[in-house]
């Protein structure tokens, strides 16, 4: 199963935000304070990890356009120092039998279109 990840970071007061989608539905997390958009990348990757768990996945591809993200996650890139716990984090969590991680283009992911919906609808 396909499931696209991203992460955002709106102005105060609205702090970091992520999306997830899977089997055409989509999960979108607002207001988790403030922080980078690097940062906002990780807790989508997280969170797609996770949903991959829920949903007792053995099969699951994760895709997502952030590429610093996905590249360190890969263990291709040294992980930051300020990110380190993240990617403790995303080591920490079950993988399914078959796993994979993406890099697609930003058109391309679907929880991205999913949370520019959703700023839209809101009026943000």
């Amino acid at each position: 199963m396909k499931i696209f990840f991203d992460g955002g970071l709106r102005p105060a007061p609205h702090g970091m935000e992520l999306a997830v989608v899977a089997a055409g539905r989509s999960h979108i997390e607002r207001g988790l304070g403030s922080g980078t958009s690097m940062e906002a990348e990780w807790l989508a990757l997280i969170a797609a990890m996770r949903l991959a768990k829920r949903l007792a996945l053995t099969d699951a591809v994760l895709l997502g356009d952030a590429a610093a993200v996905i590249a360190q996650a890969s263990g291709r890139v040294k992980v930051p120092q300020a990110h380190l716990a993240h990617f403790a984090c995303y080591m920490a969590l079950p993988r399914p039998a078959r796993f994979r991680l993406r890099h697609i283009k930003r058109t391309q992911n679907l929880a991205g279109i999913a949370l520019e919906k959703t700023r839209t609808a809101l009026g943000a």
